[in-house]
């Protein structure tokens, strides 16, 4: 066929099989619940022919909205664009011009994995949250979309430098990297949501008071000391299990790859599997990325800083992670690898630490946050009950050192510098994060400066880049240093808005914040 409808295709038959397969398992799901609900008002029988009829009325309908929705949709990739049109009663007629396709990413969920299929998601990398830069396609088979990501990213631009480093895997999974598992955050909020779901699921069936009850019965001999405690170890021990449980459903099977022509690929998953692809031309660096439970046991996160992943929050937010949390002379070695560097630009003789005002300013904002709930709790107990100022007493005494602890170590990991073609900067500390950033990547800077850190003498430095966060922050450093340093990182960018003269240099405008350079690119 030529003209006008030539190159069309239509999503894979076995869509409208997947959609029925689901629309069986959410009848299957709510059928015991009816039963439940239906038997007590109506003879046994009738209600499972009654939940019999509706299981295969969803079903039926499952099906059927498959095949009108694959009948109703079709795609094609042309010279120019990639087009999408779909919709039954609001028809909807998408396309995306190929030059500013960023992203083929390529997943599957279990049932979509054993017939075959995938669920192709081709975007531009601008984050709009409107999912106009992105074209969807659910689903289509495996080799259809291997094919279409190489067809759309294989743009055939050689990567300049980086001579000695392969193609091929640069990472594979290392069993023993589960022992980071177990010391992440997401293990105690695990254990809560466990908790939180026994109470769910018990009222559901009524017996809620029940396991309150023989909880209750078991600790009800234990002192209260001891009682909480031990419930929340056991729910710390519930979040560990599903915490290890998570990691190996998440990186089971990975592998990062450097393919011919510039690409690097991450694959992974267990039940769900990921493939996701980054066109080296769009990476701008690296962030090492350090959860206080992993820096304790020495192991860091690497992310990919580059134009058009997701880095926030949301469905595809982890897109930018290249490998889960690792021991800290792997994660080097593979941040030099993926930058094409002989050794990783992230060196601790490269960051400058930040003056001691900076330590004074995070231990008022730690010990303010600490105090503020022990004071609320003081005052309602010289008002109404004495019991209250014996609790302010004891969560002064537990926030206080911790916060004081957390602010020392916050000062610690501030730091910036320069190391070859990339500038560095570090801060945090329950997630510490260091930033290595091309500086030929870097298009403006923005200088804030409140009037606490004037009179400290300190400013915030953001490096404004159209990679990965969109700007990365040298947060509290000394006004002049932090100046000097923007201006040798990125020489001419910020030099219209520094004053020269025999003393040392100045913002322009030193009583408030100097104004980002609106329009300014850096030339690189």
């Amino acid at each position: 066929m030529s003209g006008p409808e030539a190159g069309w295709r239509r999503l894979d038959p076995r869509t409208v099989l997947a959609t029925s397969a689901l629309a069986a398992g959410v009848a299957g799901g709510a059928a015991l619940p009816a039963l439940f609900a239906l038997g007590g008002r109506m003879p046994l029988a009738r209600a499972v022919l009654l939940v019999l009829a509706g299981a295969v009325l969803v079903t039926g309908g499952g099906a059927a909205a498959g095949w009108v929705r694959r009948r109703r949709t079709r795609y094609r990739i042309g010279p120019e664009r990639a087009e999408l049109h779909t919709g039954v009663l609001l028809v909807k007629r998408r396309s995306l011009p190929r030059e500013r396709i960023r992203s083929v990413d390529l997943s599957a969920r279990p049932l979509l994995r054993a017939l075959g299929l995938v669920t192709v998601r081709i975007g531009t990398g601008e984050q709009t949250g409107s999912g106009e830069s992105t074209l969807l396609l659910d689903a289509v088979s495996r080799q259809e979309g291997e094919r279409l990501r190489k067809e759309l990213l294989d743009r055939g631009v050689p990567v300049a430098g980086g001579e000695g480093h392969r193609d091929g895997t640069l990472a594979v999974l290392d069993l023993r990297w589960i022992r980071y598992a177990p010391v992440s955050f997401v293990a105690p909020l695990l254990g809560g949501a466990a908790v939180g779901a026994v109470l769910q699921v018990s009222e559901w069936f009524g017996v809620r008071d029940r396991v309150i009850g023989w909880t209750w019965d078991h600790l009800r001999d234990v002192p209260l000391l001891w009682a909480v405690p031990a419930l929340a170890a056991f729910a710390l021990l519930t979040g560990v299990v599903g915490a290890l449980g998570l990691w190996i459903e998440m990186w089971s099977g990975y592998r990062l790859e450097r393919e011919p022509g510039g690409t690097l690929r991450v694959r992974r998953g267990l039940l769900t599997s990921r493939s996701i692809s980054l066109e080296e031309r769009r990476l701008r660096g690296v962030d090492l990325v350090e959860p206080l439970g992993a820096r304790i046991l020495g192991g860091i996160r690497v992310d990919a800083v580059a134009t058009g992943l997701a880095t926030g929050g949301g469905e595809h937010a982890s897109s930018n992670v290249l490998a889960p949390v690792a021991p800290r002379a792997e994660a080097q070695a593979l941040a030099a690898l993926v930058l094409r560097e002989p050794v990783s630009p992230v060196r601790e003789e490269a960051l400058t630490r930040h003056p001691r005002a900076a330590r004074t300013r995070r231990l008022r904002w730690a010990l303010s946050a600490a105090l503020a709930p022990a004071a609320l709790l003081a005052l309602l107990g010289l008002l109404f009950s004495a019991v209250l100022l014996w609790t302010a007493l004891v969560v002064a005494a537990v926030a206080v050192p911790v916060a004081v602890l957390l602010a020392l170590d916050a000062y610690r990991n501030l730091g910036h510098g320069t190391s070859g073609a990339y500038l560095l900067t570090r801060s945090g500390t329950l997630r510490r994060s260091t930033v290595a950033l091309q500086r030929s990547g870097v298009i403006g800077w923005t200088v804030r400066q409140s009037v606490f850190q004037r009179r400290a003498g300190l400013l915030t430095l953001a490096a404004t880049t159209a990679a990965g966060a969109g700007a990365y922050e040298v947060r509290d450093a000394a006004r002049d240093e932090a100046l000097e340093f923007a201006d040798a990182a990125v020489p001419g960018l910020l030099a219209p808005f520094l004053e020269r003269g025999s003393g040392p240099r100045r913002g322009a405008q030193a009583p408030g914040a100097v104004p980002p350079a609106r329009g300014a690119r850096n030339p690189g």
